[in-house]
């Protein structure tokens, strides 16, 4: 009796996830080739002038799959008769397949019921790859029975390093997008990624240009080519599928080398060597003329300076916080990585027209991928140790203000005692009239300092004054106000005080002088 462990249960379920990923990798390839297939058969259908029966519409469907993977095909129906090689991919046609098989690799590792067995990467990475392959295998053998057979070299090639290499990138996708344990190579290839978006985009703004330039030449290209509304469909189609080719076409052509019309003839930013052997295409009217080149087309050497820039800047902001070496040593690597990826578009951008003159037709691969190492290098290095350096210097603080102190208010001086008109100064050692006493009676006034004398308020009823006699009253003084509070400087309060003391003293001194002449009336 065989007893069922955990450990078989894992491994039954794996094999069972492996043949999984397997059956959908060959339906990524069926789904693909079944899209084209039908956009084929629709403009067959609508064609007035239909060439072949609806088989050679699949196998027209099968090359240009093929050809979307990088296969090169085989055009047998010249009119020397002699073969003649189409190796030109579409750039925006390749996008659908790479897609799929993209996605269906990080769907494999990420199902969405997380209790399921799931292949290891490598085992999703083989089994995807290998179902894609099979059924690219069989469309190879059909499109040998065609128009349009495929290249047996470059399918071996082209198909395998395609197909591994968007199975590869959607697993990576899967596993969170981890990159090396090292800075300096992470910083790398961000590096790269920015100068190559750059690049990108400027060789699309270069194209572009063109094509609005010279927008007459291109127009009377496209309607002697088109005829019928569905060959004029059928060629816009075809023109926005070549146009990410234009891009990189333009960037190849501002990197210095530019690209090949023909063998012989070079497109360049000096100029037009050689004479082009250039077929009627709409995209291909958009050419610079024959000559040296000027200042618009020096102009073009703008788009790699600005890459190399955003590839330094991006270098450099990664690797600030560490030592130059690793910033001179990411630079090196993101010139490095992205002289790599330019290489491969510009040698899938291009490639054969046919037999003859037209085998070599636009960028040279291994041209445009040192030229891109070249400006990467000689540009993004020193832009990379500058934005460092700018990073790592130390601003200077800016210290706070200090608080204005708090005004302090001027001390205000006693009002000095006006002097009687026509007084003199006193002499030294002459004694000093007491205030209290203005009539010099020379009264004890030391009582009043007595807390709890209070002065008269009030004179007697009955009492008389002799005119003769009796001397003039001193003028009395208005009462003493009221006491006010206290103020906050100590000058202030001594002069309050004074003050108040003079009151009392005054009005002390009249009371007493009055109750005196009082007295000296009623004596008989």
């Amino acid at each position: 009796m065989t007893h069922l462990t955990e450990h078989s249960l894992v491994q039954s379920g794996r094999s069972a996830a492996f043949a999984t990923a397997c059956v959908r990798g060959g339906l990524a390839a069926g789904l693909g080739a079944g899209a084209l297939a039908v956009l084929v058969i629709a403009a067959w259908i609508s064609s007035p002038f239909p060439d072949g029966g609806a088989g050679g519409a699949l196998h027209l469907a099968a090359g240009l799959w093929l050809l979307a993977h990088g296969v090169d095909l085989v055009r047998t129906d010249t009119l020397g008769g002699v073969p003649a090689p189409l190796g030109i991919v579409p750039l925006l046609l390749a996008a659908l397949p790479v897609w799929l098989v993209f996605r269906t690799a990080r769907s494999t590792l990420d199902p969405a019921d997380e209790t399921s067995p799931r292949p290891s990467p490598a085992g999703a990475l083989g089994a995807v790859a290998g179902g894609y392959l099979l059924v690219a295998a069989v469309i190879v053998v059909y499109s040998e029975s065609g128009p349009l057979p495929a290249d047996l070299v470059t399918a071996g090639l082209w198909l395998p390093g395609v197909v591994l290499g968007a199975a590869g990138a959607g697993i990576w996708t899967a596993l969170g997008r981890p990159l090396p344990g090292r800075a300096e190579t992470a910083a790398a290839l961000r590096g790269a990624g920015a100068g190559l978006a750059v690049l990108l985009a400027g060789g699309t703004v270069l194209a572009g240009t063109a094509l609005v330039w010279r927008a007459g030449a291109v127009r009377a290209s496209y309607e002697g080519i088109a005829g019928e509304w569905s060959g004029r469909v059928a060629l816009a189609l075809l023109l926005l599928a070549l146009l990410p080719n234009a891009a990189v076409w333009g960037a190849a052509y501002g990197l210095g080398p530019g690209f090949a019309l023909g063998t012989g003839a070079l497109a360049t930013p000096l100029g037009l060597a050689g004479d082009p052997a250039v077929p009627p295409f709409p995209l291909l009217a958009a050419l610079p003329p024959e000559g040296p080149g000027g200042w618009p087309q020096w102009a073009a050497a703008a788009v790699p300076l600005v890459a190399a820039l955003a590839l330094g800047r991006s270098v450099g902001r990664s690797t600030g916080t560490g030592p130059a070496r690793g910033t001179v040593l990411a630079a090196l690597g993101a010139a490095g990585a992205c002289g790599v990826a330019v290489a491969l578009l510009a040698g899938a951008a291009g490639g054969p027209l046919g037999a003859d003159r037209l085998r070599a037709f636009g960028p040279v691969w291994w041209q445009a991928g040192a030229a891109a190492v070249l400006w990467a290098a000689a540009v993004g290095l020193p832009v990379a140790l500058t934005v460092r350096a700018w990073g790592r210097r130390v601003p200077r603080p800016k210290l706070p203000r200090p608080p204005k102190p708090p005004k302090v208010p001027k001390a205000q001086k006693p009002p000095k005692a006006q002097e009687a008109p026509g007084a003199q100064a006193a002499p030294e050692g002459a004694a000093v009239p007491d205030p209290r006493d203005p009539l010099g009676i020379g009264f004890d006034f030391s009582l009043d300092d007595d807390e709890g004398y209070e002065p008269y308020d009030y004179l007697p009823a009955s009492w008389e004054r002799t005119p003769a006699t009796a001397p003039a009253p001193a003028p009395t003084s208005p009462p003493a106000p009221e006491a006010e509070p206290p103020r906050p400087s100590e000058t202030a309060g001594a002069e309050g005080a004074a003050r108040k003391a003079e009151g009392k003293t005054e009005e002390k001194a009249a009371g007493r002088a009055e109750g005196k002449q009082d007295g000296g009336e009623g004596t008989p």
